[in-house]
């Protein structure tokens, strides 16, 4: 291989520009070809590859300043400006695609001479790809209305504009509560919804009612328990169904909450990552025996619950409102009763939202133990299953109660023996 040091690096330079142009050029013959309008381009792959070996050779004769590049360039944007003109006169087609990537293909000279080479890889491969995507973004963008961009826009806003201006500074000396703290919790749950909310839409719209379980755990497992089990009752035909899902989105749960770990508390997820996975493997084959005991065909979910906004303002009030109240209940009960009050505290709290409750958890300094942290996780988690026991039960009915009595006994009795173990 010692032959290939002696090439000199202007004729490998060459040769990656020249198969590069050569490629986007095939590409756009390509897609000429399936429109039937190659004679309505300036060029494909011959042409491509000339452009791209000029923007080489023009580079490489004025390293320094560039100004035959930039000159060429000028002739070149003149020829396609000409180029543009009769097509929109003789052919009506506004589109500039073909142009934007013939310039971007005489600009791959002083990148591959400026910059690394995985560069120039890099805006090939996103020409390649992007060129070949648009019946995928025109289907994508026919699903998205004003209020989907609105949605996405207020992501943006609070997870790459306000959190980088959040200071960092605690409120009280002794109570490591800060704004930036509080905002990346908001920042973080907003993120796991939004995703869940995405994928619900746009993926698995006409999902099965155990895709729906899966997506709603996501969310939130809670919510998806009440939403399942009325509809249950309402279609006793895949009640069982019904009740996979919501085990399913139990299992969700313990992934999310995993995550949630990871994100917040590196040492504690390395202490219950192996628990929480096999929590949720247990929950899932609860589940599937469910499904495969049933051996009745998925349906697809036919309005299980509305697309909500996971960004509402109001969603946001209330998670920061209760994250903030539980950051100075923890630290008050703690601080008065030591392990004994949060063990108690994390079994109420089971019986509310317990992701504000969790995370500052994870976020705090409290004077406990990681061992005594990841107890309170899973005792508020088995809190929280029997409160989702009990909403399932209530509103499905009798029969399918039977059904989820036994699931979530199978799931708590495993989570309190893991409680027992840590």
């Amino acid at each position: 291989m010692d032959y290939l040091k002696n090439i000199p690096q202007p004729m490998i330079d060459f040769l990656i520009i020249t198969v590069f142009s050569l490629l986007i050029g095939l590409s756009q013959r390509q897609i000429h070809h399936q429109k039937n309008d190659e004679n309505r381009t300036f060029g494909t792959d011959r042409t491509f590859t000339f452009i791209g070996i000029l923007g080489y050779v023009l580079a490489l004769l004025d390293p320094a300043g560039f100004r035959l590049f930039i000159g060429g360039g000028l002739a070149l944007v003149t020829l396609l400006a000409i180029d543009y003109y009769f097509h929109i006169k003789d052919l009506k087609d506004y589109g500039i695609t073909t142009i934007l990537i013939a310039l971007i293909t005489f600009s791959l000279g002083p990148v591959i001479i400026l910059q690394p080479k995985w560069i120039v890889l890099l805006i090939v491969v996103t020409v390649l790809i992007f060129s070949e995507l648009k019946e995928l973004f025109i289907n994508i963008s026919m699903k998205f209305n004003r209020n989907e961009f609105l949605t996405l826009g207020k992501f943006l806003i609070i997870a790459g504009v306000i959190l980088p201006m959040v200071p960092d500074q605690p409120f009280i000396p002794d109570l490591s509560l800060t704004p930036y703290k509080i905002w990346l919790a908001v920042v973080v749950i907003s993120t796991i919804s939004y995703i869940s909310y995405l994928l619900k839409k746009f993926v698995f719209k006409e999902g099965s009612i155990v895709i729906s379980g899966i997506l709603g755990g996501l969310y939130s497992s809670t919510a998806t328990t009440i939403i399942l089990a009325r509809k249950s009752r309402e279609d006793e035909v895949h009640m069982k169904q019904y009740m996979a899902a919501i085990v399913f989105a139990t299992a969700m749960m313990y992934l999310r909450i995993l995550l949630i770990i990871l994100i917040f508390n590196h040492e504690l997820f390395l202490k219950v990552w192996m628990l929480f996975v096999i929590l949720a493997l247990a929950s899932s084959a609860v589940a599937l025996f469910i499904i495969f005991r049933n051996k009745e065909k998925n349906v697809i979910n036919e309005g299980l619950a509305e697309d909500k906004n996971p960004l509402e303002f109001k969603v946001a009030l209330i998670f920061t409102a209760l994250y903030i109240a539980f950051s100075f209940i923890t630290y008050a009960v703690v601080n008065r009763f030591g392990t004994t009050g949060l063990n108690i505290l994390s079994f109420v709290v089971g019986l509310t939202d317990i992701d504000p409750f969790l995370i500052n958890l994870f976020q705090g300094k409290f004077s406990v133990g990681i061992d005594v942290v990841a107890i309170a996780t899973l005792q508020a988690i088995i809190s929280n299953n029997i409160l989702k026991l009990f909403y399932g039960c209530f509103f499905a009915g009798r029969k399918a109660s039977i059904i989820l009595v036994s699931g979530f006994i199978i799931i708590i009795a495993v989570n309190i023996v893991f409680v027992l173990i840590v």
